[in-house]
């Protein structure tokens, strides 16, 4: 499996448009076939900072993931949202429950 935490800089004046994109974002994630688990999250250490819990299947997944529409038309407001660019985090996973 792989793993990923996904770290979104959002512009203050953003953060309520951000937030619903991806909850919008997660209604179509939840209909792909090999995404297991996706979360968003707010950092309390970072209030403008969203984070993103996922885990896919495999790598055939998440590259599926990264190449829908839905991924698309996000990724295309990243300027307008996005104060910098997200830390992207990916892990194989070892264990879980």
């Amino acid at each position: 499996m792989i793993s990923i935490i996904a770290k979104i800089p959002v512009k203050e004046e953003k953060l309520d448009q951000a937030i619903e994109a991806f909850k919008q974002l997660i209604g179509e994630v939840g209909k792909e076939e090999g995404t297991l688990f996706y979360t968003l999250n707010i950092s309390k250490s970072a209030p403008h900072t969203l984070v993103i819990l996922e885990r896919y299947k495999d790598k055939e997944a998440l590259k599926a993931h990264s190449s829908t529409p839905h991924f698309a038309s996000l990724m295309g407001r990243a300027g307008e949202l996005f104060s910098g660019n997200p830390e992207i985090t990916i892990m194989d996973e070892l264990a879980s429950i």
